[in-house]
């Protein structure tokens, strides 16, 4: 999936995840998501491979995993973007908080933010230390294609509490 919603003079998102999402049900809430962010940025998703592991892998295999992943991620990171790594050790901010996030990127001119949603093992340690900021979706575990929808959710419901919109209650 390469959703791209562009517009010039926007705020550029890039949201990069590793897996194919392929469940409709995910898609067409993530794809509602992404049309009503057109109106606000410059909107792109990126699904790169995930790496396929055998049916138990030990944690060696799922760090080389990781790895190989990590170096795709690299690739497809913006130059100069502000970029955020969702994994479950980062921090938790609320949406206010998270809105007041992406406004200081808007504020001090960091025109690209990138975020990164990782597959069903998460994030190479060297992507989390890479990111400017590691954010914790919450302290429940959530199938990674379900985080994407909620974090595109979340990314929408920031612009609508900057523009002091009812839609955040």
């Amino acid at each position: 999936m390469a959703l791209l919603f562009q517009e010039t003079d926007m705020l550029s998102i890039k949201l990069i995840c590793v897996g194919r999402m392929k469940e409709k049900y995910y898609l067409d809430a993530f794809q509602e998501y992404a049309k009503r962010l057109s109106a606000y940025c410059s909107f792109e998703c990126v699904e790169l491979p995930e790496v396929r592991l055998p049916e138990n892998p030990n944690g060696k295999q799922i760090t080389a995993a990781l790895e190989k992943e990590a170096e795709t991620l690299k690739k497809a990171l913006p130059k100069g973007a502000f970029t955020v790594a969702f994994c479950v050790e980062g921090q938790k901010l609320s949406s206010p908080q998270f809105a007041g996030l992406m406004k200081n990127c808007e504020n001090t001119g960091r025109s690209k933010l990138c975020f990164l949603i990782g597959g069903s093992y998460g994030l190479a340690q060297q992507m989390k230390t890479l990111a400017d900021v590691r954010l914790s979706i919450s302290d429940m575990t959530f199938p990674h294609h379900l985080a994407r929808v909620i974090a595109i959710e979340q990314i929408y419901r920031c612009f609508k509490i900057n523009e002091g919109s009812a839609y955040h209650k």
